[in-house]
């Protein structure tokens, strides 16, 4: 791979590409385009913008990707948990719907796009593994049941404000009586229609006649029509006039940044907002890149991943819309749909734009409603209770880790929520590793293993004490060490050997080399001499000239079995 190659991914696949490949992606992207429009316009009302606002976010992300993104697979755009996050940032600062709005959400997809680069550049992506699958599971369970929360205004017809548990039924409570009653029927159709589509949809067009692979491939455009259908009922029957939210009229240009509003200020206020989105949708986009990867045998480079979705929301921010990410649901209708590389990508991304230039009048009469119902079902997948009973079965520390995560996402925010189940997680990290599993082994008789003399039935020597440390030795659990191996010492008076295995021992600092040193020295004093077993090439580079091979008491053993030799026949011998 060139260097120009490794920089711009496109060039590789567009070497093999072929007119047989462009008809097979133009055939897919017009079925993933037809179906991605009412999700694309539903997540934009997520984020507190105008619904087309989705399309605008559909188009320059998506081909920006397609060029850059390692992965052939993953579809880039409007994504739930980032809408919403993109509102939370924004709300606290404008009204929703306002220009001022909408030019602080610009703002934030550019300063995302901006820190996915600088994170490639300085190759941090490992910042990343800070979030735990509980912390990720309760966030992502939290944050999709307040989406659906947050949708109810949408089905009752009525005015709701907050963005966490208490404010949103507050408000609900205090406006449902206010409940528009077609707004509430066309919601109850609009649910009940998608509900069955996706469950029937298919053995419906079985029963049309259509072949198997038709089937396969139309089967999950049923929201497409449920969306026509409800749109044509409020046209027919003039619902907007009793009351019935519609998209409206369409403008026909994107929303642009008012430079007026940007300063150090403010672009200091959205940093942490601005952070969180990036690092959620980074995570999100390379698991579902790396799962389709795999199942395709093709390669995902986090980095290059990075600069792919930095300049798709800098491509955003650009298109005057909101930050944008690799989400699961359009992944998965793009795969399904039989993309078969990035060019579905392009494609789609065009023909989103001319149905912006031509289509956009169609969009009057989309009632919010059935936008909202897509959010809801759709974030009802999300909504994980089988974590947390497998989680509690297997550490119920994690399963607290979980619980805390959501209860904080669903009272506090999202932001908070999320800051909370790092810090816990690094808090619990640190609580493990600074206290290390220590066991006393013994050999597995006839063989030259060492095993817990608690697990196993092992044979040991009255004289020869053998440790087996399973923690990188640093400074948060040197204290610990030094003293678990005082206490294991003084309750065996006949000790003259303490050996201490270093299986596990990958890494050592300058506080736990001190601990050790410590120990040596005392329990030279009181006769026991201290040796090492099975020190790892890295470890044994850092002690060759410290003090503790100095002063080491004993001998540095290349084996446990050597060591246990060695130590018996000199006991013997004396």
């Amino acid at each position: 791979m060139t260097t120009l190659e490794k920089y711009l991914p496109a060039l590789v696949w567009l070497k093999g590409y072929r007119t047989a490949d462009l008809k097979h992606d133009s055939v897919a992207s017009l079925i993933f385009t037809i179906m991605v429009i009412p999700q694309s316009l539903a997540y934009a009302m997520l984020a507190g913008l105008p619904a087309i606002t989705g399309l605008y976010a559909s188009i320059l992300p998506s081909i920006l990707y397609s060029l850059f993104g390692s992965s052939r697979t993953l579809a880039v755009g409007p994504v739930a948990l980032t809408s919403v996050m993109t509102a939370s940032a924004v709300l606290p600062f404008a009204v929703s719907g306002s220009e001022h709005y909408a030019s602080i959400a610009i703002l934030l997809a550019f300063m995302s796009g901006v820190l996915l680069l600088v994170l490639s550049l300085l190759k941090l992506g490992f910042l990343t593994n800070l979030l735990s699958h509980p912390v990720i599971s309760g966030f992502i369970s939290a944050s999709a049941l307040l989406i659906i929360i947050g949708q109810i205004k949408y089905f009752l017809g009525i005015e709701s404000n907050g963005s966490t548990l208490v404010p949103l039924a507050t408000s609900l409570y205090a406006h449902v009586s206010n409940t528009n009653l077609p707004t509430l029927l066309l919601s109850v159709f609009s649910i009940a229609s998608l509900l069955l589509v996706k469950r029937y949809f298919g053995r419906f067009l079985l029963l049309l006649g259509l072949p198997t692979s038709s089937v396969q491939l139309f089967e999950k455009s049923g929201p497409v029509v449920v969306v026509i259908v409800t749109t044509f009922i409020v046209a027919i029957l003039s619902l907007d006039q009793l009351g019935v939210a519609v998209i409206g009229s369409v403008p026909t240009t994107p929303p642009t940044i008012n430079l007026d509003i940007i300063s150090w200020q403010m672009i200091k206020a959205l940093l942490p907002g601005a952070f969180l989105i990036t690092i959620v949708g980074f995570i999100g986009s390379v698991s579902v890149a790396q799962s389709y990867a795999a199942k395709r045998r093709q390669d995902i480079h986090p980095n290059q991943e990075l600069v792919g979705l930095g300049l798709a929301n800098i491509g955003a921010a650009l298109s005057g819309s909101f930050p944008v990410t690799g989400g699961f649901s359009r992944t998965v209708l793009n795969a399904d749909c039989g993309s078969k590389s990035p060019m579905t990508g392009i494609i789609s991304a065009l023909l989103i734009l001319l149905t912006l230039l031509f289509m956009t009048p169609l969009f009057y009469y989309l009632p919010t409603t059935i936008l909202a119902a897509i959010i809801s079902i759709s974030m009802a997948k999300l909504i994980s209770f089988s974590d947390l009973k497998k989680l509690w079965q297997f550490s119920k520390k994690e399963a607290y880790l979980l619980i805390v995560t959501f209860c904080t996402v669903m009272l506090e925010g999202m932001e908070t929520g999320l800051i909370v189940g790092v810090i816990l997680s690094i808090l619990f990290f640190l609580w493990h590793t600074s206290h290390p599993h220590i066991a006393i082994v013994g050999r597995v008789p006839g063989t030259e293993h060492y095993r817990n003399v608690q697990r196993f039935e092992v044979e040991t020597h009255s004289k020869v004490l053998t440790v087996r440390i399973d923690e990188n030795l640093f400074f948060a659990n040197a204290r610990v060490l030094e003293e678990q191996l005082q206490n294991l010492v003084s309750q065996n008076k006949d000790i003259q050997h303490l050996v201490l295995m270093c299986t596990a021992i990958n890494m050592i600092d300058a506080s736990a080399l001190q601990s050790l040193e410590k120990v040596v020295l005392r329990l030279a004093d009181a006769g026991v001499k201290v040796h090492l077993s099975e020190v790892k090439g890295p470890v044994m580079d850092k002690l060759i000239g410290s003090i503790l091979l100095a002063s080491l008491s004993g001998k540095v053993f290349l084996t446990q079995h050597q060591a246990i030799k060695a130590l018996t026949v000199e006991q013997a011998d004396e």
